[in-house]
């Protein structure tokens, strides 16, 4: 038997990389990772974490809105945005450095360096004359943002990574796309002050979401000061002496101080000498992986957003604990992806698990049953707000199991979670009906819906 440098080798230390690395070294395996960046990836460096830092911070100003309604009062207050700047990123050191300590303990050797396939069974750190041999290879580089590299002036642009770390907060910001991450960034500067501007090339944001909870959060973040501009895009864009002028294909033209692009992310599989070990890409450019996380190289494995199956955090968590399990311990697994919720931090925030109601009315054998309600919530009612939350409920009308869950509104992340345990479940709506509710809260609205929404009709306010 060959001889090798390790038993395993992983690319990339994200939170799909790094769980994989732990599990396989903890078993006692020989197991090496390597970060071209900082350990940690995009969720804990450049993703989801600070993302919710600047999400938390820029929902203050609509909660001393609130509480003005409550009767409190407040004197000059501001948000400075070095001073968050320096704490968010005090974090995020704290955070990678959690991450780097843990692979030392579990036994794991960090690479600081790029690695890039040269052979089914070997890598080479650039610039650092190293070659490493391994068994087995788990390819874990995550995505990057995309922007239309061909559009004239993108170079003015930026994407959601370089927001993080603005020099200073901008006046005027216009985004592009319609996908969670522009949502949510529109939300963070325009609660930070930020005059906002959202354009999207489509009828509406949030593709693929269920068309209520979009419609209805497209609403929302109007009454939030967000100026919404559908079905539009850029021709061009042009730097000037005052900002950046975005020239859109409808003839119209806007200037603001900062453009940033959230318009998809893509695998990172660039130069990382995939072709040479003899794993293929799919039609999407992304990693091709069987249902057990192998690719088209007998040894080599792929995992999280470079495979571009469910792009979240805890499902490359989940596919590195599957992968190991599978590679090490004899015990096939492969990742259920029905029913994962997720939430999109937006202002307000969405959370959804299971089917849509137009994916529930072309896979369930039957009758769909649809529940929905908006309402004020009780935290508004001494504000003036008109502010809404939606909440809707899909049933296959034939076993009668809830197979979707939707809501948009205060807390909608934290109810999702728990939803979708009767999601995956399969807990029929007899049975969500007949839990008892916890007044007064929003969530009970979700075990007290009664009346079916009749098709084409709108559910009263």
């Amino acid at each position: 038997m060959t001889d090798y440098d390790y038993d395993l080798f992983v690319i990339g230390a994200g939170s799909g990389g790094v769980r994989a690395a732990r599990l396989t070294a903890l078993g006692g395996k020989r197991v090496a990772i390597a970060e071209e960046f900082r350990v940690g990836g995009t969720c804990v460096i450049r993703g989801c974490v600070p993302k919710k830092f600047m999400v938390m911070a820029s929902e203050v100003s609509h909660a001393l809105e609130i509480a003005e309604g409550y009767g409190w009062s407040f004197d000059n207050a501001k948000f400075d945005w070095p001073t968050f700047l320096e704490a968010k990123d005090v974090e995020i050191a704290r955070l990678s450095g959690i991450y780097a300590a843990n692979l030392g303990k579990a036994g794991v050797d960090l690479i600081h360096g790029r690695a890039v396939l040269r052979d089914a069974h070997t890598v080479e750190i650039v610039g650092k004359d190293q070659t490493i041999t391994a068994e087995k290879i788990l390819i874990a580089t995550g995505g990057r943002p995309w922007k239309p590299e061909n559009l004239p002036g993108i170079e003015h642009a930026i994407t959601s990574e370089e927001a993080f770390h603005l020099p200073e907060l901008p006046k005027r910001i216009l985004i592009a796309g319609g996908g969670y991450i522009a949502v949510e960034f529109a939300g963070i500067f325009a609660g930070l002050g930020v005059e906002t501007t959202l354009i999207y090339r489509g009828p509406n944001i949030l593709r693929g979401f269920d068309d209520d909870v979009r419609a209805h959060l497209a609403g929302e973040i109007e009454k939030r000061g967000i100026k919404v501009i559908l079905g539009c895009q850029h021709s061009s864009l042009e730097k000037t002496a005052t900002g950046i002028v975005n020239h859109l294909e409808n003839g119209m033209a806007l200037e603001t101080d900062v453009v940033m692009f959230a318009t998809g992310r893509v695998p990172h599989v660039k130069d990382l000498g995939l072709e040479t070990a003899g794993v293929e890409l799919n039609e999407q450019g992304a990693v091709k992986v069987d249902g057990f996380s192998r690719t088209t190289a007998d040894n080599i494995w792929a995992i999280g957003d470079v495979t571009d199956r469910m792009n979240l955090t805890p499902v490359a968590i989940r596919e590195a604990a599957a992968f190991h399990e599978t590679v090490y311990r004899d015990n096939p697994q492969a990742f259920d992806y029905e029913a994962v919720a997720t939430a999109v931090f937006s202002q307000p925030p969405v959370g959804v698990v299971g089917l849509t109601e137009s994916e529930a009315r072309h896979s369930c054998p039957g009758e769909v049953d649809v529940y929905v309600t908006r309402f004020r919530p009780m935290k508004y009612a001494f504000t003036g707000s008109d502010e809404r939350v939606l909440m809707k409920l899909v049933v296959d009308a034939t076993s009668e199991k809830v197979v979707g869950v939707h809501i948009v509104g205060p807390e909608a992340p934290e109810m999702i979670q728990l939803a979708a345990i009767a999601v995956k479940a399969g807990l029929t709506k007899a049975q969500w009906d007949a839990t008892c509710a916890v007044h007064p809260t929003m969530a009970e609205e979700l075990v007290t819906l009664k009346d079916k929404q009749r098709p084409g009709s709108v559910a009263a306010g």
